[in-house]
């Protein structure tokens, strides 16, 4: 973890931004906020520039800069929570919003809208996902889908030529086996997403349940659950994804990825990574929908990538607010930022970044073009306790990946102790 401020990294940026709010605040003693993220080294780097640049133009004001992995983010987030010590903006993710809402650890924007957040220009359907009970306590920093990467060198190689928006699960198994035949085992088709259950409540959504009802109970089934899992032993016994030596490093960085080292040809991952992908892999990547079921409903959905909320802890909020404008607003700050946290909900930054998009942030904004119709709605939050059930996947399709497990008795196992974990956690 990183817990400084870093200036330089991208060289000299420039000078003569727009004056903010902050700016026409009168001198006043040095003032210092605390960000918080979960990052990578692209989306670091990017920060760190944002936070330099912010510090030249605002003398005065120091900005500390904290990132870690995401493994680990949810875990220091709970501590500084409960110990009272959040930093003043912290990224928050959609799936945990009303958790961090209802236990009273974040304040709501409404009263800065427009008058030192200037935001009423933005898109509608991306500020809303950062609503709670109608007041703003989350201000999207990015729309995101998901979305299957693959190596463009390698699907050309084994001659893999497929509708990517448009394929099916059996598209898919026959696409890992023909890279996996093809090369001779060098390169596999896919990484083994069993642990994944990001890409298992699309599977869950395809089969017309989503994984928590309107209620905040666990819908999907076992029998859900067990053919997803199958369907992945299927593969792996077909020896067509990687090892399960590689499967069961849970959160590996992105840097360690089977499409970044060049011994997988395909990912799940959310379509604000594919800038940090891009930036550590060998070969050209493509993106690729999540592959539909035949005949099933919609299984992706498009969502806020992440937000930035003001914390209950805030010492000086109007600097924090003034910081959080910068970041959505300002033309220098959004061009250093770019895609890598997802695509803008303000039309005006969309226009300016248009001309200087980088290959891989073009894909970007192809991709969520192309997915427009294929999507369904966004679900909503998940409950309280969600991050458990997050671990309690990965924790019990471990023991089907190791073969200490079948897959049908293994998904009976979660389904229990995801409904147990979500009724304690309420």
């Amino acid at each position: 973890m990183s817990d400084i401020t870093r200036r330089g990294l991208l060289g000299t940026l420039g000078a003569g931004l727009a004056a903010t709010t902050l700016g026409a605040m009168p001198a006043r003693a040095a003032t210092r906020i605390r960000h918080y993220w979960w990052g990578n080294p692209e989306r670091d780097k990017r920060t760190f520039a944002v936070i330099d640049l912010f510090q030249k133009k605002h003398a005065g004001v120091e900005v500390s800069g904290e990132t870690i992995g995401w493994g680990d983010y949810w875990t220091k987030m709970a501590t500084q929570t409960a110990g009272r010590n959040m930093a003043d903006l912290v990224q928050m993710d959609y799936r945990f919003l009303f958790e961090y809402v209802r236990r009273g650890a974040l304040l709501p924007l409404d009263p800065y809208i427009d008058k030192s957040l200037m935001i009423g220009s933005f898109d509608q359907g991306p500020l809303a996902g950062g609503k709670v009970d109608g007041k703003l306590y989350a201000l999207n920093i990015g729309s995101n889908s998901q979305v299957i990467v693959y190596n463009t060198r390698v699907f050309k190689e084994a001659g893999i030529d497929i509708d990517v928006i448009n394929w099916t699960w059996d598209d898919f198994a026959k696409t890992c086996q023909t890279i996996s035949t093809k090369s001779a085992g060098k390169v596999k088709g896919s990484d083994d997403l069993s642990l994944m259950i990001e890409t298992f409540e699309s599977w869950a959504r395809q089969n017309g349940r989503e994984f928590y009802d309107k209620d905040g109970k666990v819908a999907a089934t076992a029998d859900d659950v067990a053919s997803y899992w199958q369907f992945w032993a299927d593969l792996r016994k077909a020896d067509a994804v990687r090892g399960k030596e590689k499967t069961v490093i849970l959160d590996a960085p992105i840097a360690e990825s089977g499409v970044a080292v060049g011994d997988t040809a395909m990912a799940h991952y959310w379509s604000n990574q594919l800038v940090g992908i891009q930036a550590v892999a060998k070969d050209p990547i493509g993106a690729a929908m999540v592959p539909h079921k035949k005949g099933g409903a919609p299984g992706q959905f498009i969502k806020p990538s992440m937000f930035m909320s003001l914390s209950r802890d805030a010492k000086d909020p109007a600097t924090a607010i003034a910081y959080m404008n910068d970041w959505v607003n300002d033309p220098e700050i959004t061009q250093i930022l770019g895609l890598e946290r997802g695509i803008p909900a303000s039309p005006k930054v969309r226009e300016a970044l248009a001309p200087k998009l980088t290959p891989v942030e073009k894909l970007s904004v192809d991709y969520f073009t192309a997915i427009q119709s294929k999507v369904g709605a966004l679900p909503l939050p998940a409950p309280k306790g969600a991050g458990e059930v997050r671990d309690a996947f990965m924790r019990t399709g471990t023991e089907v990946v190791l073969a200490r497990m079948d897959a049908k008795s293994a998904a009976k196992s979660f389904i229990e102790d995801a409904q147990s974990i979500i009724e304690r956690a309420q």
